[in-house]
């Protein structure tokens, strides 16, 4: 089993998500088997009983669990069933490792975060990652793992301690990094700042984790020299520094990444370059295409609860966006979703 972590940095927004699914996405374009597991350090065992205004929807699987939205992307983008077990929180954690200590399976032991929690994470990613998703037989090649948060939260550190200790047991060749961070462009000169970036990653360099691809979050593309300064400053090969700048549409971020061979970068780093092929992306190329040449606004009046966040019902939007997409006519991608407050209407009932 091969495994891909995708961090965040600088700030939270950056779109770890869509970033980790496009991932999955060209892996599995390369042939190989695809499964994910996003982390949340939130001490909640679920997002069940989360307002939506904290993270968005509360996307529910097929098994019944109730998750973070972002393994809705996770099962569109890949085409894969994921169960409750894919969502990691700090509370099943901590709620595992109390109940064994309850059972007496320590035997006694002081139970501390290191080793017991620690241990339990890296059993549970472990265990998670043998499930096929896919609907065939056997383990996936290769698991998508996404940390939420950004690296120094402190309610991350057990998890990233966790996977330091988890990459030095997996080995060299089974374990890539990837770091999401921010590289702001400054309106009054115009100029790249690179600074964020690096702060970023010393952070997780003292944390014991060392990234093998940059995955920068920007307004534009990024210029070579600025590549330049970030490898030496943050010791990761040029051509393992990705630009993740602003597209149309999230289907145009496989097609990004793919276009700055992101695959070739990861293959490398975990010894597969030998097994997997070329990315065959055409579908995705279509539909980005597609996406990108309707115009036709399209409005669509919806009552809702949670009013304040666009995210709150963001399967909605998908479901309408997929629609309009497969339409084929001038229908816009960029719906405009007008979301109706509820309350009155129950305050008057």
């Amino acid at each position: 089993m091969k495994y891909v972590l995708v961090t965040g940095g600088v700030v939270s927004g950056l779109g770890k998500g869509v970033t980790a699914s496009s991932i999955g996405v060209i892996l599995k374009a390369c042939g190989l088997r695809v499964t994910s597991i996003k982390i949340d350090p939130y001490l909640n065992t679920d997002a069940g009983t989360m307002s939506p205004f904290e993270h968005g929807e509360v996307f529910v699987l097929d098994d019944g669990g109730e998750v973070d939205l972002d393994l809705g992307n996770y099962e569109r983008f890949l085409d894969i069933k994921l169960t409750r077990d894919n969502n990691i929180t700090t509370g099943k954690i901590y709620q595992s490792v109390i109940d064994k200590e309850r059972r007496g399976d320590y035997l006694g032991k002081t139970v501390q975060v290191v080793p017991h929690i620690t241990d339990a994470i890296q059993e549970w990613i472990e265990r998670i990652a043998m499930i096929p998703v896919d609907g065939k037989e056997g383990p996936a090649d290769v698991c998508v793992i996404e940390l939420g948060g950004t690296i120094g939260d402190i309610e991350s550190m057990p998890f990233v301690e966790a996977i330091g200790q988890f990459s030095y047991r997996v080995g060299d060749g089974n374990f890539c990094l990837i770091h999401v961070s921010l590289v702001p462009v400054l309106n009054v000169v115009g100029e790249q700042k690179t600074k964020p970036t690096q702060h970023s990653v010393r952070g997780l360099r003292s944390l014991g984790l060392k990234p093998n691809i940059l995955a920068c979050r920007s307004t534009m593309e990024l210029d070579e020299n600025v590549k330049a300064k970030l490898s030496q400053f943050c010791h990761v090969p040029e051509e393992n520094i990705l630009t993740l700048y602003d597209v149309p549409n999230i289907w145009h971020v496989p097609l990004l990444l793919k276009d700055q061979k992101a695959h070739e970068a990861i293959l490398r780093v975990l010894n597969l370059s030998g097994v997997a092929s070329e990315p065959e992306l055409g579908e995705w190329t279509s539909r980005a295409v597609l996406c990108d040449r309707l115009h036709d606004p399209v409005r669509i009046a919806m009552v809702g609860k949670y009013t304040g966040l666009s995210d709150s019902y963001l399967s909605v939007l998908k479901v309408n966006l997929n629609y309009l997409r497969l339409v084929k006519n001038k229908l816009s991608c960029q719906m405009s979703l007008l979301v109706l407050n509820c309350f009155p209407v129950l305050h008057v009932l």
